[in-house]
């Protein structure tokens, strides 16, 4: 009696064999196992972008982390080394807000009612808050990822590499200081640092004089789709807070896909015919419904009821580059182009008219948007807040009554001035009182500005030719992110701002004289000793805070002697050399430096690991992938940096996921109750289900519209059928005693046609498979996979050949039956286990079991290779027809109600093509039992019988 059973089962659980087989994989470490394996192979390098634990994942995270799973686990197979290190983005403002919402405080409150060391070590520890939700979620979907050795970027050693980066930017001239917009108290004379302006209560509710300003545009070629729609001049709606800004303005921002609309209706101050454009969703602000059916030749000047007509509803996105006239002409830009629309990614319509009046010098979304664009600007206050000489009617008119020492307290204000100046030219749409939150000097308790300031740039523009070179040599996943959202964004690169004025995140390493005539780039924690040991000797320090760091010693624990955040690296004073005082510059750096250094820092790059990245034995990465969201986050500042430090490439392959939506289509949110629960589903349908769904719905670059019934779906159509495929097999086997060891081979030329079929059939799938994976198409090699399990393996092959492995001793017909559905199911296994990881997993040991040297698990083993000798393009043709014409024969049948129990006679085939016929005539004899008919006869005149369509 044979020992060697197949494994039998009366029920399938995809989740409790999701437990099952993490339990293996653990007793076994088999993740472990399949790096041993591959130890001294060649290496596939991959980066993992790293997420924040301060917030618990996802359902999207599940896409993103199967992605980059399904990568891994294939090349894995394919022979190669793929080591997995987990990360955590430990900084940034996400984690602070978070920090302050726990704590109940505002930033205002830090460094008054708590300290920066205490509101720091509060962020370190929150950071990491949702650590094992991550893990749990990452190890219940079959992640394989270390996250023993997790790189962490707030650690010392992370910075010190990030130190290290941006010295050798230093260097190469490529940090500099510049210009962004701060807070700034013309009361006081002075520019404003963070804890200053967020001392309690100096945020405070203020009534102002708000306008809504009508901006005209200029008629041109551009334009002329607009002017087409109506008869009168057309103005662009932009409502203001601080109409003392309308002067300086340069530019309008409108949301690329927000809806707008163009209006016909009356400007309700001079009574004269306008058109207007203002977003869709905020016409109820300004237009009553009621009043749009009013006939407009009824309507008067000083009438309340103002009729109105929509002419028409486009995107933002067809606006950009529209030109207006300036709305205050007292001086022109001496920088860059001016008056015209631009696109802005911060533009809602929330309030307002969704369009942004923009003055580049008093506002950081103003500032930002016009470095973007080469918008120029215009300064017409001066820093005592008040408007320079040259500005008419303005000129040194206080932009605050606040700023005005003579002013009383009735006395009109500028922004009034300016909104009655406005109406009397026809340039305003409405004038209303509105409260909101505006910030106050603690010091003066007088209104603030928000000015251009210094900040530190990195100049990226200098290196901006050669990131466009290199992209172009990126296999983008989709091509058209890399082409499009990504190339444009580099030809259009402004420098990169690296201030941050926040406090939990990488100090800036720069020190300076007061006067900023002497400076020093720190690279490094021994530098940075070495130099507070001239300062102690020069009597600026008291003591060296890193005394007992030891150089040349990279353990944890001497790394944790001290530490490199704020506010202790603001305490440190060093010396020029010249011997005067030089202070740390106050700002942090940009939290995406952070991320976009990680290949460099996760190896404590070039303290430790030099060769990984100058060697290119771990540099650039094979294959990385994130969402889509990243294109100019994570995607640019490793592009970036790769380009500016290395003259490399970050990244050779890479796919941008798309949005997990719900069914219909919309954001999922708690707030909309349409949030799937990544926890709770994995726990229903198991992880193999989830995946699998989510991998064949959609290629991952597309949004996919999220439905559970998906995943039953997936469950019973692919991972049903695949196991009731198998269980026939063992149910069969385990009768006959078979086993594929006992037994010897039956050469497949010596087997039935339809097995060589499908042998056939199987290899031109690893073919098209391996292609698939090679090509970060997933989505195609899991639908191949799926299409050859359920149409060709279970409904045609297993269905026709029962009876194959029915009774009767073991001869050769069944022994070639056996092979070639074992054959068929253990390269399944194999094939789809990069996406379905832990079915394919035990479906593989199944099928091996009791072998005496069984493989560790389908993850360490090959994948599959075609064999091209194996390979019968005329047999798979001849199937497939037989295939066609059997599913027309029976869907007619369905038409017309006859059952297939009930013989007919004949069918007729309309056929021209002799090649076909010979091919059709090899499988008659298939296709006539398949659909229970007699006699096929063939049709070779088809005029007036086949009509094409």
């Amino acid at each position: 009696m044979n020992s060697k059973k197949f494994p039998e089962y009366k029920q399938f659980d995809l989740s409790a064999l999701n437990k099952e087989i993490l339990l293996k994989w653990e007793k076994e470490k088999t993740f472990e196992q399949s790096l041993k394996i591959r130890e001294k192979s060649p290496r596939f390098v991959f980066y993992e972008g790293p997420p924040s634990a301060n917030g618990i994942p996802g359902i999207h995270h599940v896409m993103a982390r199967t992605i980059k799973d399904i990568f891994c686990r294939y090349k894995t197979m394919k022979g190669f080394r793929v080591d997995r290190k987990a990360g955590w983005d430990t900084h940034g403002l996400p984690v602070e807000l978070g920090v302050e919402k726990s704590l109940g405080i505002t930033k205002e409150d830090i460094g008054k009612k708590i300290s920066i060391e205490e509101y720091n070590k509060t962020c370190r520890k929150e950071v990491m808050r949702y650590t094992r939700e991550w893990e749990e979620l990452t190890r219940k979907i079959g992640y394989w990822i270390d996250m023993n050795d997790a790189y962490i970027t707030y650690d010392n050693r992370y910075i010190e590499t990030l130190w290290y980066l941006l010295k050798q930017l230093y260097q190469k001239n490529l940090l500099y200081k510049g210009y962004t917009i701060q807070p700034y108290s013309p009361a006081a004379g002075t520019g404003l640092s963070t804890h200053e302006l967020n001392q309690p209560g100096c945020y405070r509710d203020v009534k102002d004089t708000t306008v809504t300003a009508l901006f005209k545009l200029i008629r041109n070629e551009k334009s002329e789709f607009l002017f087409r729609l109506t008869d009168t001049d057309v103005f662009i709606m932009a409502w203001t807070t601080t109409p003392w800004t309308l002067p300086s303005n340069t530019a309008l921002a409108m949301g690329p896909a927000i809806d707008y609309v163009v209006v016909r209706t009356f400007n309700p101050y001079s009574g004269l015919p306008i058109t207007v454009v203002l977003a869709k969703d905020r016409l109820p602000a300004y237009f009553s419904e009621k009043h749009k059916d009013i006939p407009p030749e009824n309507y008067r000047k000083g009438d309340k009821e103002i009729p109105y007509r929509i002419l028409h509803q486009l995107k933002g996105k067809e606006f950009e580059g529209l030109r207006y006239e300036q709305l205050m002409p007292y001086q022109q830009p001496k920088d860059g182009d001016a008056f015209r629309i631009v696109m802005g990614d911060f533009v809602t319509t929330e309030d307002g008219t969704g369009i942004v009046h923009c003055a580049p010098t008093f506002g950081a979304d103003d500032f930002k948007v016009a470095k973007q664009n080469g918008i120029g600007s215009l300064t017409l206050v001066d820093k005592q807040g008040k408007f320079i000489e040259g500005c008419g009617d303005l000129s040194g008119k206080y932009v605050k009554n606040e700023y005005n020492p003579s002013a009383g307290e009735n006395d009109e204000t500028t922004d009034v001035y300016i909104a009655l100046k406005l109406k009397s030219e026809n340039k305003v749409f409405r004038i209303e009182k509105y409260t909101h939150s505006y910030p106050h000097c603690w010091r003066t308790d007088k209104p603030v500005l928000y000015y251009p300031l210094d900040s530190w740039f990195i100049k990226t523009t200098a290196l901006r030719d050669r990131m466009i070179e290199l992209n172009r040599t990126i296999q983008w996943k989709p091509e058209s992110t890399g082409t499009g959202r990504f190339g444009k964004w580099l030809e259009n690169l402004v420098d990169w701002n690296l201030s941050r004025s926040r406090f939990w995140g990488t100090p800036l390493p720069i020190w300076r004289t007061e006067d900023g005539k002497e400076e020093i780039c720190i690279g490094s924690v021994a530098e940075l000793k070495a130099e507070i040991e001239k300062a102690v000797k020069a009597g600026f320090m008291k003591s060296n805070p890193l005394v007992c760091f030891r150089e040349n010693d990279y353990s944890k624990e001497n790394y944790e002697q001290f530490d490199l955040h704020r506010p202790f690296v603001d305490e440190i004073v060093l010396v020029s050399p010249s011997g005067r005082k030089m202070f740390r510059e106050p700002d942090l750096i940009d939290v995406w430096f952070d991320s976009g250094a990680m290949p460099y820092a996760q190896l404590h790059y070039p303290f430790e690991n030099k060769d990984m990245i100058d060697k290119r034995i771990y540099y650039p990465a094979d294959f990385i992938a994130e969402g889509v969201d990243q294109t100019r986050g994570w995607f640019f500042t490793l592009h970036a940096l790769a380009v500016m430090l290395f003259d490399s490439v970050a990244f050779k392959n890479l796919i941008s996921n798309g949005l997990v939506l719900d069914k219909n289509g919309n954001k999922m949110s708690k707030r909309l109750g349409n949030a799937v629960d990544p926890f709770d589903l994995i726990e229903q349908h198991g992880a193999d289900a989830l995946r699998w769904y989510m991998i064949t719905n959609a290629q991952p670059w597309d949004n996919l519209k999220f439905d559970v019934e998906g995943v039953e779906e997936v469950k019973r159509k692919f991972f049903s059928t695949l196991y009731n495929t198998y269980s026939f097999f063992a149910l069969y086997a385990n009768i006959d005693n078979f086993h594929p060891s006992s037994y010897p081979e039956v050469p497949v030329n010596e087997r039935p046609e339809i097995d060589r079929w499908i042998i056939s059939l199987l290899n031109s799938l690893i073919k098209e498979v391996t292609l698939a994976f090679d090509s970060y198409e997933p989505t195609r090699a899991a639908r191949a996979i799926a299409f050859f399990v359920t149409e060709h393996l279970s409904n045609w092959y297993v269905r026709l050949n029962r009876k194959r492995f029915w009774g009767g001793g073991m001869n050769k017909d069944k022994l070639a039956a056996y092979q070639t559905l074992y054959t068929c199911l253990e390269t399944v296994s194999r094939l789809a286990a990069p996406v379905a990881p832990f079915y394919m997993e035990k479906l593989y040991c199944d099928l091996h079991a009791g072998e005496a040297e069984k493989p560790v698990s389908v993850h360490t083993v090959s994948f599959p290779l075609a064999g091209e000798n194996l390979i019968d393009k005329n047999l798979e043709e001849r199937m497939e027809l037989a295939q066609q014409i059997s599913s027309m024969v029976l869907s007619m049948r369905r038409k017309v109600n006859i059952k297939v129990r009930q013989p007919l006679q004949k069918i007729i085939i309309p056929l021209s093509d002799l090649r076909v016929r010979d091919q059709i005539e090899s499988v008659k004899n298939l296709i006539l039992t398949e659909v229970n008919v007699k006699e096929l006869e063939y049709l070779p005149d088809t005029r007036g019988v086949v009509v094409k369509k």
